[in-house]
């Protein structure tokens, strides 16, 4: 059972590019009120392109019922590559398993990147933890064009990375990193804070059967939302990795803000590679301490996964 120690409240913003696991990581989010204090979603193309990743976000709105929280719109592409997407996994709209419309409640005016200068500008001292779900260039943007922000930032989760696990989208690379790998280094050069929540540990927890039928059993419109995604999205990593069940893989960054003692790492030197070639993109955590260099990002590499669904189907029956 949770407790006061498990947690303090999070003051949040969440960058995203949903994206399916985005999505149920927005609606876990959203149903943790009194845990997370989110003040917005910013979006980002990545999974889908950019008006596609910043509609899905308004529909997660409203499915969670969170009218009041602003999505800003941001980075059309990556600071320096050619912009790369992954319809192959999350289907042409980016939301496979449910039936894509318009929300009815706009975006916010204003852009992300200025949003993001503006907030943590005049935020007090490390005190803004923020979730990037998909490639960084809004946070790499807003680090550039006022470096000084880096102050009001506490923490950045990153969904993102391999090591032990090998890459996703090339041998070596994740998704998130390869779509845009400068503007993670910007962010790891700028000192702050930084949790990378990398395949390495996504892969093992996992959906099975059992575990999509409990979402499923909640009732409620989120839960049939979330296992029509679920039971869709899965499937292609299942078939391609010969996995028993699929990740859930930006759902995990939710998780461990609301419960980080399900998951376990170390700290590690994080270096990345942005040289055109094989390896472009890779994330390379020193895990045993071979280089010598300072241990500055937490890198996450065990989690439980039936405490992960769990947690995902208590947080969903909180909502319509």
């Amino acid at each position: 059972m949770a407790n006061a120690a498990d947690f303090q409240p999070v003051d949040l913003i969440i960058d995203t590019d949903p994206g399916a696991d985005d999505v149920v990581a927005l609606l876990m989010a959203m149903a943790s009120r009194d845990e997370l204090k989110l003040r917005a979603i910013t979006t980002v193309a990545g999974n889908v392109r950019l008006d596609k990743t910043s509609r899905n976000a308004r529909l997660a709105r409203e499915w969670g019922g969170r009218q009041e929280v602003p999505v800003y719109a941001g980075a059309p592409r990556p600071l320096v590559r050619t912009p790369i997407y992954a319809e192959n996994v999350h289907g042409a709209e980016g939301l496979p398993g449910v039936p894509v419309y318009e929300p009815a409640a706009p975006l916010a005016a204003g852009n992300a990147v200025d949003y993001l200068v503006e907030t943590l500008g005049s935020a007090e001292p490390q005190s803004i933890t923020i979730a990037m779900l998909g490639p960084q260039t809004n946070l790499a943007l807003a680090l550039i064009k006022a470096p000084e922000i880096v102050h009001g930032i506490n923490q950045v989760v990153v969904m993102g990375g391999a090591h032990f696990n090998g890459g996703n989208i090339t041998p070596v690379a994740e998704f998130n990193l390869f779509a845009d790998p400068h503007a993670a280094q910007v962010v790891l050069d700028s000192g702050v804070r930084l949790v990378y929540v990398p395949l390495d540990v996504t892969h093992k927890v996992l959906t099975s059967e059992a575990r999509l039928a409990q979402i499923a059993a909640l009732g409620n419109r989120a839960g049939q939302l979330v296992h029509g995604i679920l039971d869709e999205y899965v499937k292609a990593d299942m078939l391609h990795y010969g996995l028993p069940g699929g990740p859930v893989h930006d759902a995990s960054v939710i998780a461990w803000l609301l419960r980080p003692r399900l998951f376990s790492g170390r700290e590690v030197h994080l270096s990345i590679d942005t040289r055109e070639g094989p390896t472009f993109g890779q994330t390379i955590a020193d895990w045993y301490g071979k280089t010598g260099l300072p241990s500055r990002v937490l890198w996450l590499q065990d989690g439980d996964a039936q405490g992960f669904f769990d947690l995902l189907s208590e947080r969903l029956a909180r909502l319509a």
